[in-house]
């Protein structure tokens, strides 16, 4: 049984740490240090590193944790990884070192040019460690790509079965939410998500993983189909938006406002 860990850094940063029988891999490490004390507490060795993206407080930890024992780092093709030693795009397949897990790479540029996604079968259940492409409730910015890329992106996510759980890596939740019941106040599954998540930032629990069930039930950016979030899209530009890819681009910049 593969256990999964979260492991905060910086302010609102997850890195996701997978072990088994002593092996562990990590999702994004931007910092080492949790990832150490993490190690050293749990009795575990480091067999790999996966990385979606190139920005710093996904990666700045690579480095370091490469000084404590040589192992493989996993990350896109199309952006500079730190000591990358496999270069991934859409549909490789990333047979994890000593754990027995699987994952195929997803192209989802958006966030930035090269970002990718890892999606597989965890314990039985679909599994898609998504970085800053896809929050719970929401979306990353779009610091590289265009709305379209981020779009399509985000409609390869949604489109993955509606079981699997979402570990992205900020905890932007309760944030996300209000940003939601802003573009959607109507919504019934919305208000109670909320109450939920609050419940658990409450406890000092995390928010996430998610599930692609609730995401398309409440994330106003998996909703651009659906007539009350263009409505509220349209109001929100003052004028008729042509297509999906607009009224996402102005949620998108709505959120960037709000």
């Amino acid at each position: 049984m593969i256990t999964i860990i979260p492991i905060p850094a910086f302010a609102d940063n997850y890195i996701w740490l997978l072990h088994e029988h002593g092996r562990a891999t990590v999702v994004d490490p931007g910092d080492a240090a949790p990832v150490l004390e993490c190690l050293d507490r749990e009795h575990l060795e480091l067999s790999s590193i996966l990385t979606t993206h190139h920005h710093g407080d996904h990666v700045g930890g690579v480095l370091a944790l490469l000084e404590r024992t040589k192992v493989p780092v996993f990350g896109p093709a199309r952006e500079r990884i730190p000591a990358r030693t496999h270069a991934l795009a859409e549909d490789d397949v990333v047979k994890v070192p000593g754990l027995p897990l699987r994952f195929t790479v997803l192209d989802v540029p958006g966030h930035t040019a090269g970002h990718i996604a890892y999606f597989g079968d965890v314990n039985g259940v679909p599994s898609l460690f998504c970085g800053d492409t896809l929050f719970a409730g929401g979306c990353g910015r779009l610091f590289e790509g265009t709305p379209a890329q981020m779009w399509a992106s985000l409609s390869a996510c949604a489109s993955l079965p509606a079981a699997t759980q979402v570990y992205c890596a900020h905890e932007y939740t309760l944030a996300n939410l209000r940003f939601a019941a802003a573009v959607e106040p109507t919504n019934a599954a919305l208000a109670a998500r909320q109450l939920r998540e609050a419940d658990k930032r409450a406890q000092g629990l995390p928010t996430v993983p998610s599930t692609l069930v609730e995401e398309r039930a409440t994330n106003p950016f998996l909703r651009v189909g659906v007539p009350a979030v263009q409505a509220a899209a349209r109001q929100r530009a003052g004028h008729a938006l042509s297509d999906d890819t607009a009224v996402f681009a102005q949620l998108r910049e709505w959120k960037n406002q709000f």
